[in-house]
C-alpha cells in the first residue's frame, strides 16, 4: 500500500461487493478488441494538452489536490477535478458500480498495485502501450512497473512504491540488550527474549491481515498465485507460502504476536507506549509513524527487512498507480495527464513533499532523497534502506485477478489461525479451497 494503508481495514462486505461485480464482466471482455475510442498515439497526448478540456481523478493520496494544481498552473487550458471517492476498496466498490452501469467512472483513478491486474482482465482500463507510455519504463523500479505492465498491456503509471523494511524502538532494544535482527531467527529469538524479560511487550503485532501476509510471503519466495489470462494456479503451501508459515508459526502459537490490527487505535497507542517495539512495513511508513507517534521522537530507526539467510531479499508492501478508464471521454488527455503526473519532475516533487516513498529511479537517487536525516529516527539517514530494499525486490510475484475479494475472506480461512494461536498451514489450505471455488464459480480456469 502507500498512505492509504492507514485506514485500510475495509468492512468485508464492501470486499465481496467489489470482487464479485467486477468479476461478473471480467470473462466476457477477455480477448476483447481496442475499442476505437482508445487508438491513438504519443503525438496525440501534446495535442489533447493543447486542445485543453476537463478531467475527474479519483485519488487517496495527500498530493493529489497539490498536484492537479500545478499541473492546471502548467496547462491552464485543462480543468481536473479531484474526487476522494474512497480508501482502497471503497474506492474499488464505488469504480466498481460506474463500470457495471456504464457510466460514473473518472478518467484517471488510483488503483493499488494489488487490484491493478483484477481492474485490467474486467477490460476497465485504458492499454497506455499505444500512447507510447513503454518508452516510460526506464523511469521505474522493476517491482513496480511489472505491477501495471500485465498481460502485454500497460494498465498505469507507477506512482509509489513499498519495498520493505523494519522499523524499530531504539530505545526498547536498548532497554532490552536487543541487537538489530537480520535473519528471521534472530527475529523470533529477540520476540521471545523481549516478551519473556517484560510480557507487556511484543517484538511486533500480527492479528491477521492479507495485506501484511502475501509480502512476508513474496520475501519467502512464495509464488502462490500463477495467472495466465483466465487460467490461474493456486498454490498456498509451495516452498516459500509453507516456509513463511512455519517461520511466523514460531511467533503466533506461542503468543509472541501481539493479537493487536494494524492501522487501529491500540496499534497507535501501542507504538507509541513501548508496547510494540518494531514494525515490518514498506519504505512509506517512516513519514506516517513521525506524524503519527510523536512521542517516539529520537526513538525509531529503520533497517533491511530480516532473511531467512541474512541476505537483502526483499518484497514490495503496498503501493498505487494510476489508470486511465475507458470510460473517459477524451482518454488521450487523461493519458496526458497521467504521464505528467507520474513522470514529470514537478509531480513528483509535489508527491514527495507529502512523504510519499517514490517509484521513480531517478528520485530514488537523487542525493537530496538519499541524504534526508530527519531528527525523529535520531538523524539516521533512512531513505538509504528504503532504496537499497528497492533494488532487492524478489522478481516475478503475481496477485490473483480476484485479488479483492481473495483479501476479503481472508478473516474467515487464514485468520482464525491467528484468533486460535493455531497453525497457519491449516488456514491457508483453508483458504486455498475457497479461493478455488470462487475462481471456478466465476469461469476461470483454476488449478
Amino acid at each position: 500500500m502507500s498512505t492509504s494503508q492507514r485506514r485500510r481495514l475495509p468492512a468485508r462486505a464492501v470486499a465481496v461487493l467489489a470482487g464479485g461485480a467486477l468479476l461478473g464482466a471480467a470473462l466476457t471482455a477477455c480477448g476483447s478488441d481496442t475499442d476505437a475510442a482508445e487508438t491513438g498515439s504519443a503525438a496525440d497526448l501534446d495535442a489533447a494538452l493543447e486542445a485543453g478540456g476537463e478531467l475527474t481523478y479519483w485519488t487517496w493520496t495527500p498530493s493529489g489536490e497539490a498536484q492537479a494544481e500545478a499541473f492546471m498552473a502548467e496547462y491552464p487550458n485543462v480543468e481536473v477535478e479531484v474526487v476522494n471517492a474512497g480508501t482502497s476498496v471503497d474506492q474499488y466498490t464505488a469504480l466498481q458500480n460506474a463500470v457495471a452501469a456504464g457510466s460514473g467512472a473518472p478518467d484517471v483513478a488510483q488503483i493499488e498495485y494489488y487490484a491493478m491486474q483484477q481492474f485490467a482482465l474486467s477490460d476497465s482500463l485504458v492499454d497506455l502501450n499505444q500512447y507510447g507510455f513503454a518508452d516510460l519504463e526506464d523511469q521505474y523500479t522493476a517491482s513496480t512497473w511489472g505491477a501495471v505492465n500485465l498481460n502485454g498491456g500497460i494498465y498505469g503509471l507507477p506512482q509509489d512504491s513499498g519495498p520493505m523494511i523494519m522499523l524499530y524502538n531504539q530505545a526498547i532494544f536498548d532497554e532490552f540488550d536487543l541487537g538489530v535482527p537480520a535473519t528471521w531467527d534472530e527475529y523470533i529469538a529477540a520476540a521471545e527474549a523481549l516478551h519473556t524479560a517484560d510480557p507487556t511487550k511484543y517484538l511486533t503485532n500480527d492479528a491477521g491481515d492479507p495485506g501484511y501476509a502475501q509480502p512476508l510471503i513474496w520475501q519467502a519466495g512464495g509464488q502462490p498465485y500463477q495467472v495466465d489470462g483466465t487460467n490461474v494456479t493456486i498454490d498456498l503451501q509451495d516452498e516459500g507460502t509453507k516456509r513463511w508459515a512455519d517461520t511466523w508459526n514460531q511467533m503466533l502459537e506461542p503468543g509472541l504476536l501481539a493479537p493487536i490490527p494494524t492501522w487501529s487505535d491500540d496499534w497507535w497507542k501501542a507504538l507509541s507506549n513501548g508496547t510494540v517495539a518494531s514494525i515490518i512495513t514498506g519504505a512509506w511508513m517512516p513519514g506516517i509513524l513521525e506524524g503519527s507517534v510523536p512521542e517516539g521522537a529520537g526513538d525509531w530507526r529503520a533497517a533491511p527487512v530480516p532473511s531467512y539467510d541474512g541476505s537483502p531479499v526483499t518484497a514490495e508492501n503496498g503501493g498505487s498507480a494510476q489508470a486511465v478508464l475507458k470510460q473517459s471521454d477524451d482518454p488521450a488527455l487523461a493519458a496526458a495527464f497521467l504521464r505528467w503526473l507520474n513522470s514529470s519532475e514537478e509531480s513528483v516533487g509535489v508527491f514527495l513533499e507529502s512523504g510519499g516513498f517514490p517509484s521513480t529511479t531517478a528520485d530514488l537517487n537523487s542525493e537530496e532523497f538519499l541524504d534526508y536525516a530527519p531528527e525523529y529516527f535520531g538523524g539516521q539517514q533512512i531513505n538509504q534502506v528504503g532504496v537499497a530494499a528497492s533494488e532487492n525486490v524478489v522478481p516475478g510475484f503475481q496477485y490473483l485477478p480476484f485479488q479483492v475479494y481473495a483479501n476479503s475472506v481472508f478473516p474467515d480461512t487464514v485468520g482464525t489461525a491467528y484468533t486460535d494461536q493455531s497453525d497457519l498451514n491449516a488456514g491457508l489450505q483453508a483458504w486455498q479451497e475457497q479461493l478455488v471455488t470462487y475462481g471456478e464459480s466465476q469461469g476461470f480456469q483454476v488449478n
